[in-house]
């Protein structure tokens, strides 16, 4: 099979000869910090940068380990008067959230609707779809177009903006804007108007240039603590979910591509919903959080929604053997794969304390587990 006829089976839940596998095919599955990938490449005797021309990670690694995935595009970013760039470790986004560098992320040190009411959203200058540079989207359909027709690789389109709650918790503090969400219903319903009035537009623009010629767009907006989600199933279904639905119906209106959603913590209770709006992927499968051990899933879910991920980022990789992984990667396989519905990677970015010769075992241990199964009883 080749990568895309393995990943269309895959999300239909069908029979492949493997599980597709994942590295830096979105900006969710990737390896946090470059000083890893050096050390990578150099324990792979890869000398000098990539000449492949493909942006988003050194090609010679994703061969290395046949990743099916190529990512195009970015969070876009309209001009807007609230954006700038205070210092090397400070700037403001068209949000006007304001973050500072701490070392390796950047964190909030501002928010600007900490203090607001209902009316200050219509005041507020939100960012305008139609200051957002379309050069960019431009190239972003080129590449797109590119990897699709001179390739075979499944082309995944980035998320073109942030999700709902996410942007909440940023502009208003994760504090305020949990408490609206439990005190002041209507401020929060009427402040993701706002977004998803933006969203929409977004979609059009973007979906509109790439639609044709990706096979699947990422989406990402965390619901989850460690040990469950950050609001109740009711409170989700009635202040998100239909933020979500509206959102993949509309871009469903531009493209084919199926719909991954990224969303850390323990989310299972939140599963029926998410699958209710149009999600068709789920990432990344945190296995060290409550009632999401893939088995668990698998169990519960397997045949209506696909699983990525699952790989576990916060112990296993970090702290474990090379072996240790690979026998961590088999059990994964052998709760996940069965009849499709699973993409082999990290559960999460992989961070600068795991050794690189973790990262190496999670795929070999992959192309292992697949290679001594006959045709019939394999995913």
């Amino acid at each position: 099979m080749n990568y895309r006829e393995r990943f269309a089976a895959t999300i239909n839940h069908q029979a492949a000869d493997r599980v597709p596998f994942d590295l830096a095919g979105t900006s969710l599955t990737g390896i946090e910090h470059a000083s890893l990938t050096e050390k990578l490449k150099q324990l792979l005797g890869f000398a000098g940068s990539d000449d492949s021309g493909y942006s988003k990670f050194d090609e010679r690694i994703l061969k290395y380990l046949d990743i099916d995935f190529r990512r195009v595009g970015d969070i876009l970013e309209p001009e807007s008067p609230l954006a700038g760039r205070r210092s090397a470790g400070e700037y403001t986004d068209c949000w006007g959230v304001t973050r500072v560098f701490t070392g390796l992320y950047w964190e909030i040190k501002h928010s600007p609707l900490k203090d607001a009411g209902l009316e200050d959203l219509d005041t507020f200058p939100w960012p305008e779809p139609g200051k957002i540079d379309r050069r960019l989207i431009d190239g972003y359909r080129e590449q797109a177009k590119r990897l699709c027709q001179k390739t075979d690789y499944v082309v995944c389109a980035e998320h073109p903006f942030y999700g709902v709650m996410e942007l909440g918790c940023w502009m208003c503090g994760f504090d305020t804007f949990l408490m609206k969400m439990a005190l002041e219903p209507e401020f929060v319903l009427k402040f993701f108007d706002k977004i998803l009035a933006y969203q929409k537009q977004v979609i059009e623009i973007y979906y509109g240039a790439l639609g044709d010629y990706i096979h699947l767009t990422t989406s990402g907006d965390d619901f989850g603590t460690q040990t469950g989600p950050f609001i109740s199933p009711d409170m989700f279904r009635e202040l998100v979910a239909p933020y979500y639905q509206e959102r993949i119906r509309h871009t469903r209106k531009f493209t084919q591509a199926a719909f991954f959603h990224h969303t850390c913590g323990s989310v299972f209770a939140l599963i029926p919903q998410l699958i209710a709006a149009g999600v068709d992927i789920l990432n990344p499968i945190q296995p060290g959080a409550r009632d999401m051990e893939p088995a668990r899933l698998k169990q519960a879910y397997g045949g209506q929604i696909t699983f990525w991920g699952g790989i576990d980022t916060q112990s296993i990789l970090p702290g474990g053997t090379a072996a240790e992984v690979k026998q961590h990667v088999g059990q994964v396989l052998d709760a996940i794969s069965d009849r499709g519905g699973y993409v082999l990677a990290p559960a999460h970015n992989i961070q600068p304390d795991v050794p690189p010769e973790n990262i190496l075992a999670i795929y070999q241990a992959g192309k292992d587990y697949f290679s001594v199964r006959s045709p019939e009883v394999l995913c």
